[in-house]
């Protein structure tokens, strides 16, 4: 592989992955298994506070 040839691969692979960082997230972050079961014990508490107000 010549210079210029490994040069421009290095050049296109990194504004491929600084275009990647860029682009809109197709996935939602992230929640562990532990914040996950606060949120559902929160959700389940609430309903339970606004009734008896």
């Amino acid at each position: 592989m010549n210079r210029r040839k490994k040069i421009n691969q290095l050049l296109k692979a990194n504004a491929k992955k600084a275009s990647a960082k860029l682009a809109p997230k197709s996935k939602d972050k992230y929640i562990s298994k532990a914040d996950r079961l606060k949120l559902a014990t929160e959700a389940a508490q609430e309903p339970v506070v606004a009734s008896e107000s």
